[in-house]
């Protein structure tokens, strides 16, 4: 059974990176669902339990702004890592100070928005995160559902949740379906194709929809459907 849950988030500022962009960062105009799906994991995470988002409300218009950004301008290297693993007492890092560069971003500026998703029992219910044991919280999805409703409304998160970069954090509260906020917009937008999520389990496949807006709310269909593609 699934329970729907409804939360509102806003920001100064948001940057949800087009991938076809590999210089410059360039945002897509509204919150992707993967980004939308990381904030409500964010708040309340457990392996029992997968987050779909189902409609996203673009509550302000759209708006972009241009800023510059210090960041690194090289990765550490895969093989580095797996030889750090090997030998604890190896250095692994790098320096802003010796690898910094800047980078154009045209981000998003004032943004506010309102998800509705739903949850689903996974395969991994009915055992805890520790020793595989039994777990009975894990097996009643209302408890699930509660105690979600009960971080958003305290502003609780596992670790704070950000608009696509972590300069960007999020202002949450909890909503009741029947309080969700008015959106500005108005009319049909077609905001083109637009990241839907990643396929961990397919070698990190990005999965894309047509994203359609109308009078502010877009409705995303389930990552295993027709409407999505690779």
């Amino acid at each position: 059974m699934a329970f729907g849950v409804a939360l509102h988030i806003w920001g100064p500022y948001a940057c949800f990176t087009r991938p076809e962009m590999k210089v410059e960062r360039v945002s897509y105009d509204i919150i992707t669902p993967s980004a939308a799906r990381g904030i409500l994991e964010a708040i309340y995470w457990k392996p029992a339990i997968r987050w779909r988002i189902e409609r996203i409300h673009v509550l302000k218009p759209i708006q972009f702004t241009n800023i510059r950004r210090n960041e690194l301008a090289s990765k550490i290297p895969f093989r580095n890592i797996t030889q750090a693993m090997a030998n604890p007492y190896s250095q692994l890092g790098l320096y802003i100070e010796d690898d910094r560069q800047q980078r154009a971003a045209m981000v998003l500026k004032d943004v506010g928005y309102v998800i509705e998703a739903s949850f689903e029992i996974t395969d991994k219910a009915g055992k805890s995160d520790k020793d595989g044991l039994l777990d009975s919280t894990d097996k009643e999805s209302g408890k699930h559902f509660e105690t979600f409703k009960r971080r958003a409304k305290a502003g609780q998160c596992f670790t704070q949740p950000y608009f696509g970069t972590r300069e960007f954090p999020v202002s949450f509260r909890w909503v009741e379906k029947n309080e969700i906020p008015t959106s500005q917009l108005h009319g049909t937008q077609d905001l083109g194709l637009m990241l839907h999520d990643i396929d961990f389990s397919a070698d990190m496949t990005a999965h894309f929809f047509r994203t359609v807006m109308v009078d502010g709310v877009v409705g995303v269909p389930p990552f295993k459907s027709e409407g999505v593609h690779e």
